[in-house]
C-alpha cells in the first residue's frame, strides 16, 4: 500500500486529543489507587502520565517517532497505555503497512514488559499477552482499513474530477468543431454573395451607357447584396464569438440548387443546367447539402476567374449508386474579378471527403476548368 499522509491535525484537534488523553490517563491512575500493590508506583504513574500527555501533539505531527516514544513510556507504566494506543492507531491510519506493523510490534512488546513487572491483579499473564496481541492487531487492522478506504475514496474523487475535466474538454472541442463548421458554411455563403456583388459592380463599370432604369436596378441589387453580405458576416462573427453554439439559418438542401442557379443567371452568368437525378427526394440531407456547396463553390470560382463566360452544370445519379456533379467553364480571363483566399477548394475537398466522396478539379484539354464531385448515395 502506498503511503497516504492526510493533512496534519489542526491546533484545535491537538487540544481535543490531548485533553481526552489527559482524562483517560487520570482515570487510569485513579483506577489503580485501590490496589495496595500499586501504591509504590504512584509517582512513576503520574510522571509517566504527564510525559505521555505532553507527547500527544508530537505523536500527531510525527506519528512514528511519537508512537515509539509513547510505547516506551507504556513499558514503564499503565498510565501511558491510552496515549500509546492512540499513537499506534494514528500510525496505522496514516502510514504504510511496514512502519505500522513495526510500531504495533513495539507497542505489543512494551505492554508485555509492563505486564511482567506491573501485572494486573487477578489476570494471568498469558491472558494479558493474548489481549495485548489482539488489541494491537485490531488497532493495526482498523487503521490500515481506514487508510485503504480513504485512499479508495480519494482515488474515486480524483477519477471523478478527471472524468469531469475530460468531459469539459470534449464539450469544448465539440463546440469548437461545430463553430468551425458553421463558420465554414457562412464563409461559403459570403464568398458566393460577394462574387455576385463583384459581377454586378463589373457590369456597371463596363456598361456606363446603360439606361437609368438598368443602372438603378443594378444599384438596388448591389445595395441589397451588401446588406445581405453584412448580415452574413455578422452571423459568422457571432458564431465564432458565441460559446453556446446554436443553430443559425436553415442549411440549404439539394432542392435549393435550382434557386442557386437562377440567382447566378440573374447576375448575368450564362448557365447550362442539366438535372439527371432520379428520385431526388430520397437523397440524404447531408449529401444534398454537400452537393449544394459544390455547385456554389464552382459557380463562385467561375464568376471570379471566367466572368462573362458560360458555365455548364451537370448533376446526375440514382439511389444505390452515386451522385455526380460536374461544372465546366472556359479558360480564365487572366485577372480575377474578385480576389480569393485560395482555400475554397481545399475546404470543399475536406467537406466532400468527410461525406465519403471524392473531388477532382483542374484544367481540361483544349482550355477551361472542370470541377467534378462524386458522393455516395445509399439505396
Amino acid at each position: 500500500m502506498e503511503e497516504c499522509v492526510p493533512p496534519k491535525p489542526s491546533k484545535q484537534a491537538e487540544l481535543v486529543a490531548t485533553g481526552a488523553m489527559g482524562v483517560l490517563v487520570a482515570l487510569t491512575i485513579v483506577g489503580r489507587l485501590p490496589d495496595p500493590e500499586h501504591d509504590k508506583f504512584l509517582f512513576l504513574d503520574i510522571a509517566v502520565g504527564v510525559a505521555a500527555v505532553a507527547l500527544i501533539p508530537v505523536a500527531l505531527r510525527r506519528p512514528v517517532p511519537g508512537a515509539i516514544a509513547l510505547a516506551v513510556l507504556a513499558a514503564l507504566s499503565p498510565a501511558a497505555t491510552p496515549p500509546s494506543t492512540l499513537g499506534t492507531l494514528n500510525v496505522a491510519m496514516r502510514r504504510p503497512w511496514r512502519p505500522a506493523i513495526l510500531v504495533a510490534v513495539i507497542g505489543t512488546v512494551a505492554h508485555l514488559i509492563q505486564g511482567l513487572w506491573q501485572p494486573i491483579h487477578g489476570l494471568p499473564f498469558l491472558w494479558f499477552a493474548v489481549l495485548d496481541v489482539a488489541v494491537h492487531a485490531a488497532l493495526l487492522g482498523w487503521g490500515q482499513g481506514t487508510q485503504a478506504r480513504r485512499q479508495l475514496l480519494e482515488s474515486l474523487r480524483e477519477r471523478a474530477r478527471r472524468a469531469e475535466a475530460e468531459q469539459g474538454r470534449r464539450i469544448a472541442e465539440a463546440r469548437s468543431l461545430e463553430r468551425t463548421k458553421m463558420a465554414r458554411e457562412m464563409h461559403d455563403v459570403l464568398a458566393h454573395r460577394l462574387s455576385l456583388l463583384a459581377t454586378y459592380a463589373g457590369a456597371l463599370e463596363y456598361r456606363p451607357d446603360s439606361s437609368p432604369e438598368k443602372l438603378a436596378k443594378a444599384a438596388g441589387v448591389i445595395r441589397t447584396g451588401v446588406h445581405q453580405a453584412l448580415d452574413e458576416l455578422r452571423e459568422v462573427i457571432n458564431v465564432l464569438r458565441d460559446e453556446d453554439v446554436h443553430e443559425g439559418r436553415p442549411q440549404p438542401t439539394f432542392g435549393d440548387l435550382r434557386a442557386l442557379v437562377d440567382e447566378s443567371r440573374d447576375a448575368g452568368t450564362t448557365i447550362a443546367y442539366e438535372d439527371q437525378v432520379a428520385d431526388p427526394a430520397s437523397l440524404p440531407l447531408a449529401t444534398g447539402r454537400t452537393a449544394y456547396r459544390v455547385v456554389q463553390e464552382g459557380l463562385t470560382n467561375a464568376r471570379k476567374h471566367a466572368a462573362g463566360h458560360p458555365v455548364t452544370v451537370l448533376v446526375s445519379g440514382e439511389p444505390g449508386d452515386r451522385l455526380r456533379i460536374e461544372l465546366t467553364n472556359p479558360a480564365s480571363n487572366g485577372t480575377p474579378l474578385a480576389p480569393g483566399s485560395g482555400t475554397g477548394l481545399v475546404g470543399l475537398t475536406e467537406r466532400v471527403q468527410l461525406a465519403g466522396g471524392t473531388l477532382d478539379h483542374g484544367q481540361v484539354p483544349g482550355g477551361g476548368f472542370r470541377l467534378e464531385a462524386s458522393l455516395p448515395w445509399p439505396s
